[in-house]
This record gives C-alpha cells, structure tokens and sequence, in this order.
C-alpha cells in the first residue's frame, strides 16, 4: 500500500536532493528573512503586522511576475544543458535581464507614484493605512532587483549551480536582518527588543552607530539594501572561469529568436502570478473586513506557511531542471522517473513540517506575537495549514514539473480559473455572506489548493508535457 513511497531509482532520487538541499535553504533562508521582519514588526503591534502583511501581499502581486521570468530562464538553459549547446545558456541570461530591464523602470514609477491609492483600495483603518504606505514605497523600489535575481536563480539552477543561489541569499538575508535590527527599532531601543532575542548579537554590531527608530519604514529599507546587493553577489559568480568561459555569460549578443521562445514560456506565467497573487490579496482584503485581529492572525499564518512551502519548491525547482535536461537529451522516461523520484521527496519533508505544525501550533505563533487574541486565531490556524502540507507537496513540485518542461498555457489557465471563479467568490461567501468568517475564509484556501493538486496530476498523467519543444 505504501510502496509509492519507496525511491524506484535511489541514485536519481539522491540527486535530487543534491540539488535541492541548497536551493531548500536558500530559499528558507529568504522566507526567514520574511519571518524575522514579522517577528520585528510584530513588537510594533497587531496593526503594524496587519499593515505590512497587507502592503506584503499587495508589493509581491507587482513581483510575482518574476516567478515567470526565473522560468523562462530557466527552463531553456537546462534543456540547453541537456542538449549541450552551452553558448546559447549564456545568452538566455542575457535575453531575459535585457527584458526585466526594460520592463521594471515604467511598473517601478507606476507602482511608487500610486502607493496611496493602491493601498487605500485595500486598507481602511487609517493607521493600519498609513504603515501599509510607509512599507509599500520602499519595497516597490526593489522591483527592478528582486526580477534580475529571479533571473540569476533560473540561470543558476538551470546549470545545475544551485549552491551559488544558496550562498548569495544566506549573505542577503544576514545583511537584511542586521539592517532591520537598527532601522526598525533604532539605536536607542534595539537593546531592549533584542535582550531576549536570538539575534541580540546583532545589538554588538549597532554600537558604533546612531540611527532613528523608523518601524516599519525600516523593515522596508532593510530589505530594499539587501535585495541590491544580492544582484551584485549574483553578479559576482558570473566572473567565475567555469561559467564565464563555459557559457560565454559576457559575449555581446542578443537572441531574439531565443527571447521570443522565453516569453512563450514566461507570458502564461506572468498572467497567472500577477492574477494569483491578487486573488490572495483580495483573500487579505476579505480578511482585513472581517477584522484587525483576523489580518494579523493571516499575515502570521501565511509566513509560516511560506517557510513550510520551501522544501517542496526546491525540491519542485531540482525536479523542473532535470525535467528540462532529460527531455533536451530526449529521455522522456528518465524524465518521467525523476518527477516522481521528486513528488516523495516532497510528501516526505512536507509530512513532518505538517505534523509539526498540528503539534506545536501555539508555541510557533507565539514567537510572533504576544497578543492573546491574535495567539487564539492563528494557532487553530497552523494545524488547518498543516493538514494541507500533503496536498501542497503534489502541488508545488507537479507544477514545477510541467513549468520545466515548457508546458506552461493550459496549467497556468486552470489556476487562473480556480482562483477566480472558485477562491475568491467562496472565500466571500463563506466568510462574508454566510458569516463564517475567518475560518470560512481559510477553509475557501483549502479547497482551491486541492483542485489544484487533483488537476496538475492530470495534467501530467496525460503525458502531453513530453512532446513539447523549446
């Protein structure tokens, strides 16, 4: 009964991880990143948490996009790789930071000069509003770098070099808990908050400096540094003799032909993030309706989720590169192998991060937050979460797996779908209209990640992601 989740292949099933494990703790590097900032902010008060979790989700709608970007990246440098054509990785790079260029600066000035209204559309506590708007400014200027960052980490991946992306995000995320130490809480009161911390060695390194208490502008300024410089530490590795010469990253040609297969695979994706992520932030809207309370209780909620959701992505990005190489080597069967090689590496890690959510639900929350009333919504809501964390294994790894075999329109249309005509109108009418409230809203989430689960395994059993060419 339980065979399927004995390893077929223990080699490939190795390898997997070997590629996973470092992009698994850059990327819980990053949402710890996330998490710390909450855990700052959250001294601050039930608004403050509500307002940045809301200015969070409305910024990360303008940067999902990117998501798409770090796809058709990397997508055709793995299949590149399979067919040895490794010229045309380099040039792949090129492509796609030209686009992101190009297409940042007009959305960075659009989003900037329009925070207020954005915000206001969604927010009307006049505080909560204002904290929102404080935060939003600063993190709609980094949208140029969090895109060229994606794009680095498709290059990287998609080369088989996940171990660079790791170190480039473990450094930015040290760099941005420090910044955030002393910008949100400023020199006069960052022994304080941090005396019974465990990042109070960061205090030491705030001595020799005099900075303001700035709240939550400083979380946002924090982050903003640190996302700089990582694109410059991405950059840094492109000088490698390894990569330079192998992938001729530094040759002065542009692909056109090439860029125009990358949009293909990254325009579906685009959609389909930019209108995924504002069904979620309707979903904080609906929530912010409900209550205060209820928003702080979801913005905890959904950080914590996004740690657990890591090892699935890393391990759903492993899968997506391999996928791509072993097509680009026309072994679709390996490819096949790997993908479920890769769904019980998720059900694994995603099995225990679930039950250690059902267990230990209420001590989790509480590191965020001390208020009771908060602390009483979000642990119930923890072990819900928990609950989802096998559906979310085939979720985010079968995606991840179409995603690197380019078969991006149809999966990117049925979500669209889902969240639209099945989320966001339940998440309304159990919440709002019927009166349940927080859990009507949170138990909406729930069925739209199930009919994603049971339509990405369809999709892939139909084996249609095998015949397609990039």
């Amino acid at each position: 009964m339980f065979s399927f989740l004995l390893p077929k292949d223990k080699k490939l099933f190795k390898y997997i991880f070997f590629l996973a494990v470092p992009v698994i703790l850059s990327n819980i590097s990053r949402v710890l990143m996330g998490l710390a900032d909450t855990v700052m902010v959250g001294h601050l008060g039930s608004k403050a948490i509500a307002g940045v979790g809301m200015a969070s989700m409305v910024t990360w709608t303008a940067m999902a996009i990117g998501i798409a970007f770090r796809t058709g990246t990397q997508t055709l440098v793995s299949r590149r790789l399979g067919q040895k054509i490794f010229k045309e990785c380099g040039i792949a790079l090129r492509n796609m930071h030209l686009f992101v260029f190009i297409l940042s600066i007009p959305l960075t000035y659009i989003c900037y000069a329009n925070t207020s209204f954005i915000m206001s559309f969604f927010l009307k506590d006049s505080e909560t509003l204002f904290l929102s708007i404080e935060y939003s400014k600063y993190i709609f200027l980094s949208i140029y770098f969090i895109y060229s960052s994606f794009v680095f980490q498709g290059f990287y991946t998609g080369i088989e070099e996940t171990k660079i992306h790791m170190k480039v995000v473990v450094v930015s995320n040290l760099i941005n808990l420090y910044l955030n130490a002393g910008l949100i809480f400023g020199s006069n009161y960052i022994d304080i908050f941090l005396s019974t911390s465990v990042f109070y060695f960061f205090s030491y390194l705030w001595k020799p400096f005099n900075f303001p208490e700035l709240g939550v502008k400083g979380a946002a300024i924090g982050t903003l540094i640190a996302t700089i410089w990582g694109v410059f530490h991405y950059t840094y590795y492109l000088f490698k003799k390894k990569i330079k010469q192998k992938y001729k990253v530094f040759k002065n040609i542009f692909d056109f032909q090439m860029l125009k297969k990358q949009l293909i695979i990254s325009y579906p994706l685009a959609i389909q993030e930019f209108l995924v992520m504002l069904s979620l932030t309707v979903f904080y809207k609906i929530i912010a309706i409900i209550g205060i309370i209820e928003l702080a209780a979801t913005q905890i909620i959904f950080k914590i989720m996004q740690t657990s959701f890591m090892p699935a992505i890393g391990i759903g990005q492993a899968c997506a590169t391999l996928v791509g190489k072993y097509l680009g080597e026309e072994n679709s069967s390996k490819a096949e192998l790997s993908i479920y090689e890769s769904i019980r590496g998720s059900l694994y890690i995603m099995g225990v991060m679930g039950l250690i959510f059902i267990i230990f639900s209420e001590s989790i929350v509480s590191v965020f937050i001390k208020d009771i009333s908060v602390i009483k919504l979000a642990a119930p809501g923890l072990k819900f979460i928990g609950f989802l964390q096998f559906i979310d294994a085939f979720c985010f790894t079968l995606w991840f797996a179409l995603t690197g075999a380019g078969d991006t329109k149809i999966p990117a249309i049925f979500d669209i779908i889902n969240h639209w005509l099945v989320f966001v109108p339940l998440c309304y009418f159990l919440g709002i209209y019927c009166g349940y409230g927080y859990w009507g809203a949170w138990v909406s989430f729930g069925i739209m990640l199930l009919f994603i689960a049971i339509f990405m395994f369809w999709r892939f059993k139909t084996g249609k992601w095998k015949n397609i060419t990039v």
